[in-house]
C-alpha cells in the first residue's frame, strides 16, 4: 500500500492488503496505526482495540505497524507481550 503512515486507517490498509480474509471487514472502523501505537503504549487490550479476537490480523496489523513507525516487528511484539 502507497503512503502507508501513522494516519492510515487500519480497516482501509487490511482489506485492500488481505481481499480473502472475512475477518477484515470485522475491524474497528477509523482507527488508525498511530491509534495502535496509542493502545499498546497504553496497555489497553489490542484484541479490543481491533474489534477482532485473531491472531493472524493482530500479527498482520503489527507487521504494518512496525513498518509505519520504523522498527523491528520484535520491538512491537515486546510491546504488546508487556500488555498481556
Amino acid at each position: 500500500m502507497e503512503n502507508l503512515n501513522e494516519n492510515t486507517i487500519i480497516k482501509n490498509y487490511y482489506l485492500q492488503q488481505f481481499p480473502t480474509d472475512e475477518l477484515g471487514v470485522e475491524i474497528n472502523q477509523d482507527i488508525t496505526f498511530y491509534d495502535l501505537f496509542y493502545t499498546l503504549d497504553r496497555r489497553k487490550d489490542v484484541y479490543d482495540f481491533l474489534g477482532v479476537d485473531d491472531s493472524i490480523v493482530r500479527e498482520r496489523c503489527f507487521s504494518a505497524l512496525a513498518k509505519v513507525m520504523k522498527c523491528d516487528y520484535e520491538y512491537i511484539y515486546d510491546q504488546w507481550l508487556l500488555s498481556a
